[in-house]
């Protein structure tokens, strides 16, 4: 019996190739939720310092830059102005040379 006659077919769920995919649909960001309260203000600053470098590092992604030695403080800090965000500091930017780091 031929191998091919062994093989099963295909569920209809694992094809995509009649469904086309659209990836470049406009991103909505997810509805903001209030922290929670009663930690201690270092928590809230260093949370909010992994999200705006988590963005960041998306960003850089997203526009070519795969190394961390591509990017530099003055390159995080111009893809922060295009993407909308404050300037981030010297720390933030090593997190998010980490984040471009870890991410292979």
């Amino acid at each position: 019996m031929p191998a091919a006659a062994l093989k099963p077919k295909p569920l209809s769920t694992q094809s995509t190739a009649k469904h086309p995919v659209l990836l470049d649909l406009p991103y909505a960001p997810v509805e903001k939720r209030a922290l929670p309260p009663g930690r201690p203000r270092e928590w809230y600053v260093t949370h909010n310092r992994r999200l705006k470098a988590l963005r960041l590092a998306i960003a850089l992604l997203d526009s070519g830059v795969y190394v961390p030695n591509q990017a530099r403080n003055e390159t995080i800090r111009s893809t922060a102005e295009t993407i909308g965000v404050h300037p981030p500091s010297d720390t933030t930017c090593h997190m998010v040379r980490a984040l471009i780091r870890y991410s292979r």
